[in-house]
């Protein structure tokens, strides 16, 4: 199956812990309070960059998410803007 439609289909199931939130504010320098939902956006738009290193899902816009994937969750990281 495609990588990106693996990764929307499951967009529901992305989610990130409470130091994950802080941690993906300071490093976007973000003022927002759902980064899970800011992050969904981004995935969703239409010129997203999606693809698959080992059990990791990337994307890129100008922003490059990892979600690690497995069969329970879709655990949300930040790696960097760019």
């Amino acid at each position: 199956m495609d990588d990106k439609k693996v990764l929307l289909d499951n967009i529901d199931r992305i989610h990130t812990t409470e130091m994950g939130v802080d941690r993906i504010k300071r490093n976007l320098k973000l003022n927002i309070a759902d980064v899970v939902e800011y992050s969904k956006d981004k995935i969703l738009q239409r010129d997203c960059n999606i693809y698959k290193q080992g059990k990791t899902f990337c994307t890129a816009t100008r922003l490059l998410l990892k979600c690690l994937s497995c069969s329970c969750r879709c655990m949300l990281k930040v790696s960097g803007v760019f």
